[in-house]
Order: structure tokens, then sequence, then C-alpha cells
């Protein structure tokens, strides 16, 4: 299965998202709204620490456990997806976003790669081992070009 046939058609905004929260049985409440309004306003990659610091500037009193309760449910739902950009915690962001990671590990600078950008990569594993990666999930670690400039400059000097 590719990594593009398991992405759900991610919803367009907030009032489509709570639908289907709804539709699945779960509740349209005040943290999760907030939450997908600011994950639909920052359209970029937020740890659920900063996700939840955003919420609660507006509604104080929900807590971070709230905030990954709700992570959770709507990455379930195919909504939010989340990586690992490297040695931090993990970020999210929205699916339609969907898009592999490159993270620099000398100024963790993350870039965002197309996902056929890993198509060999993946092709390759399943040939050889028979497993299914999925490249959303997880940053390639290297060093971007400024840090590899910058470290050939020190060398050369």
């Amino acid at each position: 299965m590719s990594v593009e046939s398991r992405q759900s058609s991610a919803p367009a905004g907030v009032d489509e998202v709570l639908a289907r929260v709804r539709e699945a049985g779960g509740r349209a409440t005040t943290s999760r709204r907030i939450l997908l309004e600011r994950l639909f306003a920052e359209g970029s990659h937020k740890t659920a620490e900063e996700l939840a610091h955003e919420v609660q500037r507006v509604a104080p009193d929900v807590h971070l456990s709230t905030i990954y309760r709700n992570l959770e449910e709507l990455e379930r739902l195919g909504v939010v997806t989340h990586a690992h950009l490297g040695h931090g915690p993990a970020t999210y962001h929205l699916a339609t976003e969907t898009h592999g990671h490159l993270s620099c590990e000398s100024c963790g600078a993350t870039l965002e790669a197309p996902l056929g950008l890993f198509d060999g990569l993946a092709d390759a594993v399943r040939a050889a081992l028979g497993f299914e990666i999925d490249p959303r999930h997880f940053a390639v670690l290297g060093h971007c070009a400024a840090c590899r400039a910058r470290e050939a400059a020190v060398a050369d000097a």
C-alpha cells in the first residue's frame, strides 16, 4: 500500500473536521475547536506542548493531556499526522500537508521533501526486506547545504 493511498482525504476546514469527529461518535468541544483553529492557522510543524501553549492563551483551563488526546483522535481520523524530526518531540501538522522531512543535525533546520523523493528508498526496503516504510513519520537526518559549506570552509582553513 503506497503512502498516498494511506493518506486520508483530509478536510479543508475546522467545521468539516468537527463534522467528521461527530460522525465518528466524538464531540465538537471548545478545546478541540481551538486546537483545530491553531493547526489550520499555523500550517507548520508544532509539538503538542507548543500547541497547548497556543490553545491555553485562548482557553487557560485546557490541559496538555487534553491536547494529546485530541491530537491522537484527529490522527486516527486522518486529519493530523505526526512526525519525528530528529531527536526532539514529535511534531504535528495537517494531513493535507503530507510530505517527508530532512533534518539538519548541525543547525536543526527542517526541510520539507515531497513524498516522491522517498519512492526509491521505499521500493528498495520493500524489495529487500518486505517492509513498508512510512516516510511521513520520520526525518532523514543529515547536514543541510549551509552547514556543509560552513564545515568545508573550516576544513579548508
